[in-house]
């Protein structure tokens, strides 16, 4: 890559390290990423044991990012904004730089866009700092296959980090161990990412054990899912079905539980239940380490802006679009947009000041929406019921929403789901799934339409709502139901087209606001259709909204473009731009 990636690889060498990374005893805790540094080492203390493991720890805190608020992958932004979940939130000058990539007029010395991309490729230059001095590594470790353990992870690790800029960018330099140094520089992006992105993950699923001795390391399970996706982001269904299957009959997580759903929906996004059945790979996260940095960086922003659990900073609001999703007809969900007909939206309090009296919507809706959405006269997380304008900073910008996901209880406050070490207590120890069954479950069921099995297909959405429909799940007002939810099965024959419309919207519903979205836009091949309807709508609910006017340019806005400053260090004639840019 550039001076950074020679940098960075030259820096891992004597990186700060932990040299008591992990009690072998701690089993499937997140501990194993509960540590601080203690020594510099030397190129030699980094071949062994200790400094092979706490060299993969660097590979696996790169999840967390940089010290930009958008480096991490999480992808609430990347993923979550950009496909339409929600808006950058705050207001129009609070982060301002990510407005353009927000409305697809992203410019490519954009800086956010920068911290990105190298913050991929940090994590790449410390997996191939592992894996160069791995071969030197110890061979007596008492731990059998023990350097197909650490190669497998790894590599896990460097196959994700270039999935995301595969996602973002499609193709980017390819750097592995065995490159020099000195080359690095010289290396373009004509070479297309998938095969060494398949490679790395097929290694991993076929060496890794099928449990780990802490929950988040990537096992077997995690490998082969990952693997599994990057067949279906090509289309590759059959491929991708025969690993889905097998992960689905007999995946389990690191404490040997078999995957599975959990009985709540809310449960998935509490700090007690970090590490959970429903857990195939997830951003470990801690509290009280003498560092944020290990807790949850990525979404120290989307709070309530005053007010409720944290007092900051009103980021990540839901769009309207994404509420109205939530409107259910006889339980089910409506397609092609018509849940934004004026008869189907969702009540809302937009424009309404505090001392308005106010009734939420009284419909029929999914009983996700509350889960996933801060909605005025809702119970907020024990923080009381959500009041309105007092916790949004600009209605007039970004509407009258809150992110719910992954705010901490106003129980967990005090139990060790936050730090309070910091300026803010939005830094939190609630993990964030990065992948988790029921998206699993979604995955396998395109394929199972692909393959022509399309009741199979209906099982598994059904098993989804299912879960979704429990009513001791269920957001409540006292002992009742906060709301009208109104949530069933899918019972009508499926054919393609139809099993096709409800796979995508179950996708949005169920993984609303948890980085997902716009990709699967993307690779769906709907990016351009879908994304100008929520535009247009969009653009017309807040008076100052920024999406007025603005269009989606099919052939550019699906990718970033590559940022400048690489481009003028290896040159334009090695590191090729982005069609459109």
């Amino acid at each position: 890559m550039n001076n950074l990636n020679t940098n960075i690889m030259k820096r891992i060498k004597i990186l700060a390290l932990i040299i008591s990374f992990l009690a072998i005893g701690i089993a499937c805790k997140d501990s194993f990423l509960k540590v601080n540094p203690t020594a510099s080492l030397t190129e030699a203390g980094l071949k062994t044991k200790d400094g092979i493991e706490g060299s993969l720890i660097s590979v696996y805190s790169m999840l967390q990012g940089r010290a930009g608020f958008y480096s991490g992958v999480t992808n609430w932004f990347w993923g979550g904004v950009l496909g339409g979940d929600a808006n950058k939130g705050s207001n129009a000058g609070d982060q301002a730089q990510v407005n353009e990539i927000m409305t697809y007029s992203a410019q490519a010395s954009n800086v956010s866009i920068l911290d990105k991309y190298q913050a991929c490729y940090e994590g790449i230059a410390r997996a191939n700092a592992v894996l160069a001095a791995l071969p030197d590594g110890p061979t007596d470790t008492g731990e059998p296959l023990y350097k197909k353990r650490i190669e497998g992870e790894t590599r896990f690790l460097r196959a994700f980090y270039y999935f995301e800029l595969k996602k973002l960018f499609n193709n980017t330099p390819y750097i592995d161990e065995s490159i020099d140094e000195k080359k690095i520089n010289t290396i373009g992006n004509s070479t297309d990412l998938w095969a060494n992105i398949e490679a790395d993950f097929k290694f991993a699923y076929e060496n890794l054990a099928t449990k780990q001795n802490a929950a988040g390391r990537a096992n077997k399970w995690a490998a082969g899912a990952y693997l599994a996706k990057a067949y279906l982001y090509q289309k590759k269904y059959k491929e991708a079905k025969e690993i889905f299957d097998v992960v689905i009959s007999t995946g389990v997580n690191n404490s040997g539980d078999k995957y599975g759903l959990l009985p709540k929906y809310g449960d998935l996004f509490r700090y007690a239940n970090d590490n959970n059945v429903e857990i195939v790979f997830s951003i470990q996260s801690v509290a009280g380490t003498g560092s944020t940095n290990n807790a949850n960086p990525d979404l120290v922003l989307n709070f309530t802006y005053t007010g409720g659990p944290a007092g900051c900073c009103g980021f990540d609001q839901p769009s309207f679009d994404l509420v109205n999703s939530f409107r259910t007809v006889n339980g089910l969900p409506l397609f092609d947009g018509q849940f934004n007909l004026p008869a189907n939206q969702v009540k809302s309090d937009q424009g309404l000041s505090q001392t308005v009296a106010f009734a939420p919507d009284a419909g029929d809706l999914d009983p996700r929406i509350d889960h996933a959405v801060g909605r005025r006269g809702i119970d907020y997380l024990g923080w009381g019921k959500h009041p309105g304008t007092t916790w949004i900073r600009d209605q007039t910008y970004a509407g009258p929403y809150s992110p719910k996901k992954f705010v901490f209880t106003k129980s967990e406050l005090d139990n060790g789901g936050v730090d309070k070490s910091s300026w803010t207590p939005g830094y939190t120890a609630i993990n964030y799934p990065l992948m988790r069954y029921a998206d699993v479950l979604l995955m396998a069921a395109e394929c199972e339409v692909e393959a022509g099995s399309v009741d199979k297909a209906k099982e598994y959405v059904n098993k989804i709502r299912a879960r979704a429909a429990n009513p001791e799940g269920f957001v409540k007002n006292g002992n009742s139901a906060a709301a009208k939810y109104v949530i069933n099965q899918y019972t009508n024959a499926w054919d393609k087209a139809y099993a096709t419309k409800a796979i995508q919207m179950e996708r949005r519903l169920e993984l609303s606001d948890e980085g997902h979205r716009f990709y699967d836009l993307v690779r769906w091949g709907v990016a351009d259709s879908e994304l100008n309807r929520y535009l247009t709508f969009e653009g017309t609910q807040a008076s100052s909204s920024p999406f007025k006017g603005v269009k989606f340019t099919k052939g550019k806005s699906e990718l970033l473009p590559i940022p400048q400053r690489e481009i003028d260090v290896l040159g334009s004639a090695t590191l090729k731009q982005n069609p459109g840019y």
